[in-house]
């Protein structure tokens, strides 16, 4: 059985660096504004085991009108829990937590190969794909509440 809770910053880096950013630094998974005060952070955990994280900061996209959004960076899940449904949990349990905080919009830069995952979650994709180096390929992606 799966338990959601609010985690430290810290508690995504190695995650992060497994899943997301293996060929790089463990510098390059910590995000500027992890520590900022209305960022949250999330993991799913599986027998005491961290094993999916997400990270949401209050940050608004130039592209989108609504004045309170916040942006999902981050979130990933190790490759040996996938069926477990970990990612759509936290995505589920970080979305009652952004109504409760009367967010309008959230939105992600999402990975090509994961923008139909995201879908599924009622995303939608806005403008064209575009290459963040040296991760690749991705989408801007998002959901008004």
């Amino acid at each position: 059985m799966l338990e959601i809770r609010q985690i430290n910053p810290e508690d995504t880096y190695l995650i992060r660096h497994n899943v997301l950013r293996p060929n790089q630094s463990i510098e390059a998974c910590k995000f500027e504004n992890d520590h900022q005060e209305d960022s949250f952070h999330l993991g799913a955990f599986y027998r005491d085991t961290l094993i999916s994280i997400a990270s949401f900061h209050k940050e608004k996209n130039p592209c989108f009108d609504e004045e309170l959004q916040y942006r999902l960076r981050g979130m990933a899940t190790l490759t040996e829990y996938r069926k477990l449904k970990a990612g759509s949990s936290l995505l589920l349990h970080g979305e009652a937590l952004l109504k409760e905080k009367n967010v309008q919009l959230w939105w992600c830069n999402a990975r090509v190969s994961v923008s139909d995952y995201y879908k599924k979650f009622g995303l939608t994709e806005y403008g064209e794909v575009f290459d963040i180096e040296p991760i690749g390929l991705h989408k801007l992606m998002y959901k008004k509440i």
